[in-house]
C-alpha cells in the first residue's frame, strides 16, 4: 500500500491530489469524462464530505470502466452446490498446511488479537485462508475502476456501490493513500480479509500501531481488523460454533430455519424431532439447517458465534467452510 504523505486530513480537501494526478488540465480524458452520474456524484462529495471538486474529478478521468467487470457480475448464477461439492473447495490439505504455516509465523499477534477480542486465532486464520488462500488470491482489479464501473454502469446495484465508492474515497483520504493504487476483487472487496470499503471503515484497525490500517500487504493489520469485526458482530469469546443434531419423525423439517437468522429455538426443534449432541438451553436461539454431506443428510444447529461468522458472508455453507476448515487448523498444528 503507498502511503502519500502530506495529504489532507479527514473532512479536508485533497490538497496535494494534484502533484499525485497531474493538474485537472493535463489529465487525459477518461471512461468518464463528461458523465452527468459522475459529476453528481463529484458535487456531493465536495459539498458533503469537503472534497476539492476538480481534484476528485481528476480522480475519475483516469478511472476505467472494465466491461470484465460487469460480464462477472453479470453472469447467470452457477448450480448451487451442495455441501459435499463446496466442501473440498476449501478444505485441502494445501490449505490446511499453508494456514499452519500462517498461524506459526503470526502466532504472537494471532494471540493478542485473542486476547484482545475473544476471538480464537485458528477461526482468524481461516477466514484469511478462505477469502484469499492467505493473500494469495486478494484481486488483481484497481478499487477504483470495480466501485466506478459497478456505481455507474451496473443499474441493478448501483446504489449500493455507488456508496462503497464514496467510502473508499473516504478511506483513502483518511489513510492518505493513493486511491489510484489500491487493487481488489471484481466487486471492490480488498485486502487479505476482502473487507468491503464500508467495512475497511467501521471495522479495521491498526493493529501495529504504525499510524494506518493496511489489510493489503500489512497482516497484522488484516488479523487485528478480522478479529475486530467478528467481535463487533456478536462473537462470544469460549462459546461454541455449531452442534450436530439427531432427527426423527415426519416434522423433522419443519424445523429448517427459513434464511440464516436464528429464529428458531432449541426447545422447538425437540418438539419437531431435533435432539442436540450437546447440552443446550431450550430457549437458546439456533439456524436449523441441513447439509447434503458425503454420507447423506447432516442437521446441525448454528449458534451465536455461527450466526457471527454469516456476517462475513451470508452462506451457512460459507460459514461451515470455515468452521470447519479452522478445527482442521488446530488438529493439524497440534494445539488443544
Amino acid at each position: 500500500m503507498q502511503v502519500v504523505h502530506g495529504w489532507a486530513t479527514r473532512y479536508a480537501p485533497w490538497v496535494g491530489l494534484v502533484s499525485i494526478l497531474g493538474t485537472a488540465q493535463d489529465a487525459l480524458a477518461g471512461d468518464y469524462e463528461g458523465s452527468p452520474q459522475v459529476a453528481e456524484f463529484v458535487g456531493e462529495m465536495t459539498r458533503d464530505y469537503g472534497f476539492a471538486g476538480e481534484q476528485l474529478m481528476g480522480v475519475f478521468r483516469e478511472a476505467e470502466r472494465k466491461q470484465s467487470i460487469l460480464d462477472a457480475i453479470s453472469k447467470p448464477a452457477e448450480r448451487v452446490k451442495q455441501w459435499n461439492e463446496y466442501r473440498p473447495m476449501f478444505i485441502t490439505d494445501a490449505r490446511i498446511a499453508r494456514g499452519v504455516d500462517f498461524w506459526r509465523q503470526h502466532e504472537a499477534v494471532l494471540a493478542r488479537a485473542e486476547k484482545e477480542y475473544g476471538v480464537p486465532a485458528q477461526v482468524i486464520v481461516s477466514i484469511i485462508g478462505v477469502e484469499t488462500f492467505f493473500g494469495r488470491n486478494t484481486g488483481n482489479f484497481r478499487v477504483i475502476d470495480a466501485l466506478s464501473t459497478l456505481g455507474f454502469d451496473y443499474p441493478p446495484r448501483a446504489e449500493f456501490f455507488r456508496k462503497e465508492l464514496r467510502e473508499f474515497l473516504l478511506l483513502a483520504r483518511e489513510e492518505q493513500v493513493d486511491p489510484l493504487t489500491l487493487k481488489g476483487s471484481y466487486a471492490g472487496a480488498m485486502g487479505l480479509p476482502q473487507f468491503m470499503p464500508s467495512s475497511f471503515r467501521a471495522y479495521a484497525v491498526d493493529f501495529d500501531g504504525d499510524g494506518h490500517i493496511n489489510i493489503w500487504t500489512n497482516p497484522d493489520d488484516a488479523i487485528g481488523s478480522v478479529a475486530s469485526y467478528f467481535k463487533l458482530h456478536g462473537w462470544v469469546a469460549g462459546e461454541p460454533v455449531v452442534s450436530r443434531a439427531d432427527v426423527r419423525g415426519e416434522q423433522v423439517d419443519e424445523g429448517l430455519t427459513t434464511g440464516i437468522e436464528p429464529t428458531k429455538t432449541v426447545g422447538e426443534l425437540r418438539a419437531l424431532g431435533w435432539s442436540s449432541h450437546d447440552a443446550l438451553r431450550d430457549d437458546m436461539p439456533v439456524t436449523a439447517f441441513r447439509l447434503e454431506g458425503d454420507n447423506g443428510s447432516e442437521y446441525w444447529m448454528g449458534l451465536k458465534n455461527f450466526y457471527a461468522i454469516t456476517r462475513y458472508n451470508r452462506s451457512v455453507m460459507y460459514a461451515m467452510a470455515v468452521h470447519q476448515l479452522s478445527e482442521q487448523l488446530v488438529q493439524a498444528r497440534g494445539v488443544k
